[in-house]
């Protein structure tokens, strides 16, 4: 949830503070990440919404977490390095408040020790085969267990779990060759060889996984990792975010972002091009073709980085960077030659991102569905793109298009702006109070809507699932609040805090905002629903259940450890909407008919069935792996098939969409889009909204 206005003048004063402390500090050739660690303590000290008292308590939670955050399998620390580190204990509440740094290199510096000696061991452990006919079982659930005493329980701990991991793709190659698959490279194997084969695969990728730990857990990526356990213990949603971090952020928060216009992907290891956009810097240099191999990337005339082991992430960072620059790339071509291309970044528009609509034709009648993502906004740019904006330019297509009902999707839109929230909801009703908020001190405020215009009236429904959070959440308890439509789906994430970013450091560049310390997230207030309740771990309760696969998993806010508490206001004053329709009846017709589709039945058989077996011991012998993994691809499989409809809806785009979709001049993106809009036509949950539309629809 991010709300990025110019900083009050407190904070700005409070940053002066800081910054000045920088300096002072400076001179004491006390390290950057000392005084950063510090500034950031004291603005959660003195700005979080709750802060937690950064004491010795506080100093012991962060030293277990990191090391389990290092380590979260708990199969490279041995116990002895637990019990030396923990001299640390009871002082990083001294780091955090200006002592030396010394707990998180000590520790880092261990675990790539230890990193390097564990690679050793399991490609020893994997040049023998394994016994699948033995009587054996691993247990994956890795929070109730411990470090190993030693090097042989540690020995024992990694014999099990690549014995595991190669059993998972032994009997995948079995199946691959019991089905006669065209690989010829197993058709006729020996169960020894395809062990062996299996064998080979397990270290391949555990060489490329902890190859990249080696290659980029740098200092800075050690002490950006200790801050976000720090910010972490405070609620889940306060986050230190680093230069690039930070960019990538606000990127994806507007769909903007400054790079060549490729589409990258990992092909065995190695980062390939797969598609270029067309007029990017990539695609108008003539020079860079797909499949061409990226080995290494420069920063202009700067030294170039061999990305070589790098994940797709990792190398998409080092490209992207500000309008203008010049990156420097070395591709392998597909013929073996090397050529390095500059390339000056320009502006690429996501815009795949972006809102978008289709019409679904339902018998006489026309129903429009609106997908948003997320509550995106381009703060940058007054001419930008902002989803409220977007919304209402969708709407008015289906408006052209005369549909009789909305569907507006925020399933998996996990927030955004809070003004674009604000924003939106006044596109359906006339004017009043949309979200309450509340600061640190106690001070409730109410945002409105002022704008007394309403751009659609008609039935509509909004489809949540466990994943909506945040500004999905806002919308979803303001229409249900206003009764302005209909919420249908599962009981929402629960996150109920507004962040904003903190600037720490130099202004880096004049276009995108970015400094040289990077941000810190911060959570300074939580906000309600205008009924005075909560959305923080409660979440949205749809008023229309659609069971999920995911409704048993422990996914939500109220599953996280450090997440903030449930509290209300009172209520504001609202008036609901008068549409005429007798929700209950809507209602009670709704969910007698989702009761009655065995579709719903078996995914919640299933659901639940997954979730009591999602953290089990697991048999390492081949028989009974292979009975539980049928078992388990059963009930996914039935599950999947399930959730899409065998006769798909009659869906289209409006038609002044019609040449996006079908005759794009970027063909891959029209590709993708009518991959969106057949994915769209068999989704069983649109197509039970539809209903649920229709019902909204009769005449009283």
């Amino acid at each position: 949830m991010l709300k990025r206005t110019v900083l009050p003048a407190v904070l700005i004063i409070f940053l002066g503070i800081t910054l000045w402390a920088f300096k002072k500090n400076n001179r004491n050739n006390d390290s950057k990440e000392q005084l950063l660690l510090t500034a950031i303590g004291t603005i959660l000290e003195q700005k979080h919404y709750a802060p937690k008292t950064i004491d010795d308590n506080f100093s012991k939670q962060v030293f277990k977490k990191y090391l389990e955050t290092l380590n979260s399998d708990k199969d490279v620390f041995l116990q002895s390095d637990i019990n030396y580190l923990k001299k640390y204990e009871l002082t990083l509440d001294d780091e955090i408040h200006g002592a030396p740094l010394n707990f998180y290199p000590d520790a880092s510096s261990i675990y790539l020790k230890r990193i390097s000696e564990v690679m050793q061991l399991y490609k020893q452990i994997l040049l023998q085969p394994f016994d699948f006919t033995a009587k054996e079982d691993i247990n994956l659930d890795d929070d109730n267990a411990s470090f190993p005493t030693d090097e042989a329980a540690q020995k024992e701990v990694w014999r099990k779990r690549l014995k595991y991991l190669t059993l998972d793709q032994y009997s995948d190659l079995i199946q691959q060759r019991n089905n006669k698959t065209k690989d010829t490279s197993i058709a006729n194997k020996t169960d020894d060889q395809l062990q062996q084969i299996a064998r080979e695969k397990v270290q391949t990728v555990l060489d490329r996984s902890f190859n990249r730990q080696k290659l980029l857990f740098t200092g800075s990526e050690q002490f950006n990792e200790y801050v976000n356990v720090i910010t972490d213990l405070m609620d889940p949603h306060t986050e230190y975010l680093p230069p690039v971090e930070n960019r990538g952020f606000e990127e994806e928060l507007s769909g903007r972002f400054y790079g060549i216009g490729a589409q990258l992907k990992d092909e065995d290891g190695a980062i390939k091009i797969a598609g270029l956009i067309t007029g990017s810097p990539a695609w108008k240099s003539q020079q860079v073709i797909v499949n061409d191999e990226i080995i290494k990337v420069a920063q202009g005339k700067d030294e170039p980085v061999d990305v070589r082991g790098y994940a797709v992430t990792d190398v998409v960072k080092l490209i992207r960077g500000s309008k203008g620059t010049e990156v420097r790339i070395t591709f392998k071509k597909p013929d073996g030659t090397t050529q390095v291309v500059p390339l000056v970044r320009d502006e690429i528009v996501q815009d795949e991102q972006f809102a978008r609509s289709a019409v679904i034709n339902e018998g006489n009648a026309k129903i429009g569905y609106i997908f948003l993502p997320e509550f995106y906004v381009d703060f940058e740019r007054p001419d930008g793109n902002r989803c409220s904006q977007d919304v209402a330019n969708e709407i008015i297509k289906l408006k052209k298009e005369n549909v009789q009902g909305i569907i507006l999707d925020l399933r998996n839109n996990g927030g955004g702006s809070l003004p674009e929230v604000v924003n939106m909801v006044g596109l359906f009703i006339k004017s009043g109070p949309v979200v309450q908020v509340k600061d640190r001190n106690g001070k409730p405020a109410i945002l409105s809507d002022d704008d007394t215009s309403v751009l659609y009236s008609g039935p509509l429904a909004v489809m949540v699932n466990e994943f909506s959070a945040s500004a999905s959440e806002i919308f979803a308890a303001a229409i249900q609040d206003y009764k302005r439509g209909i919420i249908v789906g599962s009981d929402t994430y629960g996150k109920g805090t507004v962040q904003r970013t903190l600037p720490l450091g130099k202004p880096l560049d004049i276009f995108s905002g970015q400094t040289e310390y990077g941000t810190l997230k911060l959570t300074f207030e939580k906000f309600y629903r205008i009924n005075g309740g909560s959305t923080q771990l409660k979440g949205v309760t749809p008023d229309v259940t659609f069971p999920d696969e995911y409704d048993y998993l422990k996914l939500r806010e109220k599953d996280q450890p450090s997440a903030l508490a449930w509290d209300q206001l009172q209520k504001a004053d609202y008036t609901t909407f008068n549409s005429g329709i007798n929700w209950s009846e809507v209602e009670e017709e709704a969910q007698s008919h989702i009761k009655a589709d065995s579709s719903f039945s078996i995914i919640i058989k299933n659901s639940k069935w997954l979730n009591d077996n999602v953290d089990k011991k697991y048999s390492l012998n081949l028989n009974e792996y292979q009975q539980e993994q049928s078992t388990i691809r059963k009930y996914v499989k039935q599950d999947d098939s399930l959730a899409r409809l065998k006769k798909p809806m009659d869906i289209e785009p409006a038609t002044i969409d019609h040449d996006k979709y079908y005759n794009n001049t970027d063909s891959a993106k029209g590709s993708r889009y009518l991959q969106w809009l057949k994915n769209v036509q068999k989704d069983l949950y649109i197509n039970e909204t539809v209903n649920v539309i229709n019902e909204m629809r009769k005449p009283e």
